[in-house]
């Protein structure tokens, strides 16, 4: 592990839209400053990603000074939406569980429902100290997180999907390898480890940052859905299930929960602590 480092960071400011690749990032509690702090919802106040709206995959966000976003998607005129006022919250209904979120402008539900041809609203996470819980059957006390699927980071490794790839190439969807490290929507990828290392990982330093491994990652139809075209396949998913199935999530990277705030840069050292 001595030449493990940090090969890139991703930031998804709206979650399940396609996102930013900068050279550093903040670390807070709850995840990347900026990451997954926009949804989208439909009528019911569920929450809308690509397992539902492939298209999604197609469009994208940008942070902007303040924190707002500025959205773009193909034959749509980009839109900046800014930080909603507080005077107000709608209920997020998140995988079951209720979140309370600021909803933007007029402007920002229509761009998204004329995009999606769907009635569907965008929400802001105003306060993430203190709106989403991390799942308490893996949490410590007061672990918080923004709208990702459950915790503040996902790590996957260069390693491993290099070793994912040879095994979609000897099945019998090897027409759709090798698979890019987008399908798996990480945060941060480490490059220098050996294949599926971090299944052993419980705490982890990117640079000066401690994080502790919460639990391996299982995966969902959004890894077969290309980012690019937003066109589904069979895989990873059917690989997985062959080959990396641990009880009944099909397994790709590891979710994180940091230990301390601080930056990250591309190119930091990765240590494992344990």
């Amino acid at each position: 592990m001595g030449n493990a480092e940090l090969q890139s960071i991703h930031v998804h400011p709206v979650k399940a839209f396609r996102g930013t690749s900068p050279r550093e990032a903040v670390v807070e509690p709850w995840g990347l400053s900026g990451d997954r702090r926009w949804v989208l919802i439909d009528d019911g106040g569920k929450v809308v990603t690509q397992r539902e709206q492939p298209r999604l995959a197609l469009a994208a966000a940008e942070l902007v000074p303040g924190g707002g976003i500025l959205l773009s998607a193909p034959g749509r005129a980009p839109l900046a939406v800014p930080v909603p006022e507080p005077v107000g919250t709608v209920t997020v209904n998140i995988f079951g569980t209720k979140v309370e979120a600021a909803p933007a402008d007029e402007a920002a539900h229509a761009w998204c429902g004329d995009y999606l041809d769907a009635d569907v609203r965008l929400v802001h996470m105003d306060d993430p100290a203190t709106r989403r819980p991390v799942d308490p059957d893996y949490a410590l006390p007061g672990e918080t997180v923004s709208f990702a699927d459950g915790f503040p980071l996902l790590l996957t490794t260069t390693a491993s999907l290099d070793a994912l790839n040879s095994l979609i190439a000897q099945g019998d969807r090897a027409h759709e390898g090798p698979l890019p490290m987008n399908r798996f929507r990480p945060n941060v990828v480490v490059t220098g480890t050996t294949a599926w290392a971090e299944d052993d990982w419980s705490r982890v330093a990117i640079g000066d940052v401690p994080f502790r491994v919460a639990k391996m990652c299982g995966r969902c139809v959004v890894t077969t859905t290309d980012q690019a075209t937003a066109e589904r396949g069979k895989e990873p998913l059917r690989t997985l299930a062959r080959h990396r199935r641990f009880g009944t999530s099909l397994v790709f990277g590891q979710n994180l929960v940091p230990l301390s705030t601080g930056t990250i840069r591309v190119g930091d050292p990765v240590r494992i602590l344990g």
